[in-house]
């Protein structure tokens, strides 16, 4: 087992399911709650490694910009982990489709873990390991709230069915029928009640109440967006905006990087094959989904198209070498690995 808190310049006293920190200048110390169930991540925007619950409480580390590094520790079922061949870890959640993390042997969930998540093991029971894994959590998800002292030690109290901190502020939508209402505090909009969030409201912005299940309510917020005419939505592009993206190139994309980024491209394209990013490709999410093609044909340049979850169906049944018409948008016009550029797909059209 690897000391792996010398590395974080803390030391810790493990006792059954919580744990004591000793803080370290120069290392924040602060305790974060989460306002809301959300995903952690290897880096900020990086691989999902799994999901926390509400009202959990963890401990910040550090921070950039917009995400917060935490530490997660929990106890997972031994037969769902395996030994793990990367030496900074011990052990990998191998269940397919992801394993729960729990406050301790047998107990309440407090997240799940996904597949392939790497973990540093702290100790064991019978059938049980004890792990840990420092993640990054979008910072508008999380509260600070006060030093617990020495008689309320910090742990994962908060679990998926809906137990909460009492005294942990909370995004919390005032109890009205299906109406409009003030939100109370600062909070996280998220796609679903277990999706990323896609962005904040204020504290008494206004919300419409569409529909509740539960302690969630899904709302509709109205309000303007900086979007100039030569912008795109995903469903198709405007005549100007089409002009544009006709005339980019590869080459235009590859020589300014940065300057393209965002922008929506029209090109003929030449499938190779669909292939899942690897963890190298870090202009990519791991596991995710890309054509390797060729721009105009077989002698042009190589171009990766990162294919959306919901548009996997209408590549899967691409002919290698076929000639296809594809909408995207620049994720970047040279990826760190390859050089190659990026284009996530809107559309694509087949001949």
């Amino acid at each position: 087992m690897r000391l792996r808190f010398a590395a974080l310049g803390r030391s810790l006293l493990l006792t059954g399911g919580v744990f004591f920190s000793v803080a370290v200048p120069g290392v924040s110390q602060d305790m974060v709650t989460l306002r809301v169930e959300e995903n952690v991540r290897r880096e900020p925007n990086g691989v999902v490694l799994g999901r926390i619950g509400e009202g959990a409480r963890l401990r910040a580390l550090n921070n950039d910009g917009n995400w917060t590094q935490v530490e997660v520790e929990g106890w997972v079922w031994l037969r769902s982990l395996e030994n793990s061949a990367d030496p900074s870890f011990d052990l990998v959640v191998s269940q397919e489709g992801g394993e729960n993390l729990r406050s301790g042997p047998s107990g309440s969930r407090v997240g799940v873990l996904a597949e392939g998540t790497l973990l540093e093991e702290l100790g064991r029971n019978p059938g049980w390991a004890r792990v840990a894994r420092v993640g990054w959590i979008w910072s508008a998800s999380l509260v600070e709230v006060p030093d617990p002292g020495p008689d309320m030690t910090p742990s994962l109290l908060g679990t998926m069915n809906g137990s909460r901190d009492s005294q942990a502020p909370v995004t919390d939508i005032a109890r009205v029928p299906v109406d409009f209402a003030r939100v109370r505090s600062v909070g996280a909009i998220l796609a679903a009640p277990d999706g990323d969030t896609m962005g904040l409201v204020t504290a008494s912005g206004e919300v419409q109440v569409l529909e509740r299940q539960g302690r969630w309510a899904r709302v509709r917020l109205e309000g303007w967006v900086w979007m100039p005419e030569t912008s795109s939505n995903q469903s198709g592009v405007d005549t100007g905006t089409r002009e544009m993206a006709l005339a980019l190139r590869p080459e235009d994309l590859s020589s300014n990087p940065s300057e393209y980024a965002g922008r929506v491209v029209v090109w003929n394209i030449q499938f190779i094959s669909l292939e899942r990013a690897e963890a190298v490709r870090t202009d990519f999410f791991e596991g995710e989904p890309f054509l390797l093609s060729r721009f105009g044909g077989s002698e042009g340049q190589f171009v990766y198209v990162v294919v959306p979850t919901d548009l996997l169906p209408e590549v899967e049944g691409l002919v290698p070498l076929e000639i296809v018409e594809l909408t995207g948008r620049v994720r970047t016009g040279a990826s760190k690995l390859t050089g190659t550029p990026i284009i996530e797909m809107i559309e694509i059209q087949r001949f």
